[in-house]
């Protein structure tokens, strides 16, 4: 594609994205609009939910994998393409070269989930493990391909990547004409700089917020700055949005086109990812999440219809088991307690009627009889309990006190 220039970076047009429409058409899915009538009544206005999770592989990462792989000379294709990844661009880059016949490695962390790893296979791309964190694993990507010839495809910062992203805001303004708010997931702004130009040309009126998790806020610190600023430790649950520096080429679009950059904590994940889960029945990954979760902490500003994009749904099962429970808890609804006994027959049997009548459903129950710290006829009980919400667990801790429990933790 042929990309108009803004300051030292090619930058993307509407045309972009509209070729690059005409490039997905049969590969990438028109991916549905859902309703959430929780989130509608929450924000109080209409909120629709744009459902990538439901995209081929997965995510939105096929979009601009594939543009940019379609893109290549016929000399580049033939070397092959490396990219580097834990996931959701791994697999896109995987089957984008599956489906044009070109030949892909895709370098992945060592502690990469098993999941991922045997999807991205399945697409097609060879895995090499390497690396205990995504730095290293992109260094040794683009060493790769500076050694072999490979192409390397970026996951975010090239315009053709942000092009083929920026078809999710066309179909946004086809299946929901009259938005007014767009709230999306901010790792490194491809997703979202993609978003604001092919919205902003035909609907300038549309507010465009960006989010980002507040332990990888690269974005803030950057518009600031005017310039891509480094984080030193990015650190969330998602994966998909832990990037700790901006790409140039989406951030000045980023800079000039989006309209607001919020952050989000990990109970606001939790508790999004959890909602997504019960109430609109969809699996989300704690990124594609992110909006959601914006949208659940203070929302007055935003005026609707608004549509939030949920980018992904590749979720490991073991960090989904871990992410529901953190999101239980902190909505009140898990609790973890710590009690002493009089070790005696039936005591345990005792306080599990205790817990019982005061409607809460244990889910563990670990029983020390011995241990230095305890007296001669003391144990101590460490219980799991479902929950009804915070006044619930309020509750339960004045019934065990009254039943004559010593409550340590």
């Amino acid at each position: 594609m042929n990309h108009r220039t803004a300051g030292s970076f090619p930058s993307v047009t509407l045309d972009d994205v509209r070729g690059a429409r005409k490039m997905l058409s049969g590969v990438a899915r028109v991916t549905a609009m859902e309703t959430s009538r929780h989130l509608s009544e929450l924000v109080g206005a209409p909120v629709l939910l744009k459902c990538e999770n439901l995209q081929r592989t997965g995510s939105f990462k096929l979009r601009g994998a594939y543009v940019r792989i379609a893109g290549l000379l016929p000399e580049e294709r033939a070397a092959g393409v490396v990219a580097a990844s834990a996931g959701n661009h791994a697999q896109g880059v995987a089957l984008a070269s599956s489906l044009l016949g070109v030949h892909a490695t895709v370098f992945m962390p060592q502690g990469a989930p098993l999941p991922k790893i045997s999807a991205t296979e399945d697409y097609g791309a060879q895995v090499r493990l390497h690396g205990q964190v995504v730095d290293e694993t992109l260094a040794a990507a683009q060493e790769y391909a500076a050694e072999t010839g490979a192409v390397f495809i970026h996951p975010f910062d090239h315009p053709d990547v942000i092009a083929g992203q920026g078809t999710v805001g066309l179909e946004i303004l086809e299946q929901c004409p009259q938005v007014r708010t767009i709230v999306v997931g901010m790792g490194g702004g491809g997703l979202a700089a993609g978003i604001a130009v092919a919205v902003k040309e035909l609907r300038p009126d549309v507010r465009i917020i960006g989010v980002q998790a507040a332990g990888s806020a690269a974005y803030p610190p950057s518009l600031a700055a005017g310039r891509p600023v480094a984080l030193e430790h990015p650190a969330t649950m998602a994966d998909g949005i832990r990037v700790g520096r901006p790409g140039d080429v989406p951030f000045a679009l980023v800079d000039e086109l989006v309209d607001e950059v919020r952050t989000v904590g990990e109970d606001a994940l939790s508790a999004a990812l959890l909602l997504c889960l019960e109430r609109a029945k969809l699996v989300v990954e704690p990124a594609g999440a992110s909006p959601v979760a914006a949208l659940l902490g203070g929302t007055g500003d935003i005026e609707g219809p608004v549509v939030a994009v949920l980018s992904g749904g590749n979720v490991d099962p073991v960090l989904l088991q871990r992410v529901l429970r953190y999101g239980m808890a902190a909505q009140g609804r898990y609790l973890a307690v710590r009690l002493r006994l009089t070790d005696r027959p039936g005591a345990l049997a005792t306080l599990l009627g205790v817990l019982s009548a005061a409607d809460a459903n244990v889910l563990d129950v670990s029983h020390v009889r011995t241990d230095p710290r305890l007296e001669l006829a003391e144990a101590e009980v460490e219980l799991h309990l479902e929950t009804k919400g915070p006044a619930h667990c309020a509750e339960l801790g004045r019934v065990l006190r009254e039943a004559g429990y010593t409550v340590i933790d």
